[in-house]
């Protein structure tokens, strides 16, 4: 039945009952009308104006509920939809509402996976120019620094010494970025041991005290998935240094079934709603970019847990 006819066939029965009241009630109108015919005339009316608000409102509930929908829907959460049984209008347009979502699902996917590939190749040639132009021209630096202070007077030789120090130092720094940008020991040695690396580095910059729970039996993972952990994890820390307040970070990665779960729970302030700044919305693409989850809750002795749960797509060793 169409929207028409079902408001319609409302109305109809609402009339109906009206009229079959007034034609077979024993009820008269005088004229002046007396307070008692007033009172009862008034009470139909009353009865029939709130039967027919609630039947339109039975009638009319789903474009409420797609309405809902409509105003909270993100796309960065798949899967929201509504259900859609029968026939008729209201289910027409909430059938093409839902195709429209998967739709838009499948295109951000899309474009947030090129965008993201895009971004991660970028950030190996940035940190490869780092490594091989910039570090090796600062080391020769270094080297002749070396050679002239070995043959400086003592006065000169110890400003020449303090340059060292500058540039060994500038040197450290430009090898950690270029670490950042593209961890080597992750194409390397693996996820776990660039986990282990990135911890102990946060560790070092941060003064926080950094708990690790890593399997050491994970399955052999897609160089995606693992950048996307990775990634993940050092995005999570990251927030922690700069909002938590915490003076404790838990990272933990275990294997269960056809699933691997990175968890990163820290002892700060904790979030009652986070908001969904451009950082966590990038952990969400990058979940979304190897088929995953992510939540963020209030970790259980208050403080933040961040956790990706990312599928098992195994790769032929």
């Amino acid at each position: 039945m169409s929207l028409f006819w079902r408001i319609f066939a409302l109305n109809a029965v609402v009339l109906g009952a009206a009229t079959a009241l007034l034609l077979w009630a024993p009820v008269t109108v005088s004229v002046p009308v007396l307070l008692t015919e007033a009172i009862i005339l008034v009470g139909g009316l009353v009865v029939m104006l709130v039967a027919n608000a609630a039947l339109l409102r039975l009638g009319l509930a789903p474009l409420g509920r797609l309405t809902k929908l409509m105003t909270t829907v993100d796309l960065l959460r798949p899967g929201q939809r509504l259900p859609a049984s029968g026939g008729g209008e209201i289910t027409e347009v909430i059938r093409t509402f839902n195709a429209m979502l998967e739709r838009l699902e499948h295109e951000r996917a899309t474009s947030s996976a090129r965008a993201l590939l895009a971004q991660e190749a970028e950030r190996r040639r940035i940190a490869q120019e780092l490594h091989d132009e910039v570090g090796q021209s600062m080391t020769a630096i270094l080297l002749e620094l070396k050679r002239a202070s070995d043959e400086a007077p003592p006065p000169l030789r110890e400003q020449l010494h303090e340059v060292q120090e500058i540039t060994r130092e500038s040197l450290d720094e430009v090898r950690r970025l270029a670490r950042r940008l593209r961890p080597g020991v992750l194409d390397d040695l693996g996820l776990v041991s660039a986990l282990i690396s990135l911890t102990e580095d946060f560790a070092t910059h941060t003064g926080l005290q950094v708990t690790r729970r890593l399997d050491a039996d994970l399955p052999v993972l897609e160089p995606e998935t693992e950048l996307v952990l990775y990634r993940v994890a050092q995005e999570s820390m990251t927030n922690v240094a700069r909002h938590a307040d915490a003076t404790q970070v838990t990272v933990a990665l275990r294997h269960t079934d056809d699933r691997v779960v990175l968890a990163v729970t820290d002892d700060g302030c904790g979030v009652e709603a986070p908001r969904e700044g451009a950082g966590i919305r990038g952990m969400r693409e990058r979940a979304l970019l190897i088929g995953g989850s992510l939540e963020i809750t209030t970790a259980p002795d208050s403080g933040t847990r961040v956790q990706l749960t990312a599928p098992v797509s195994r790769k032929q060793p």
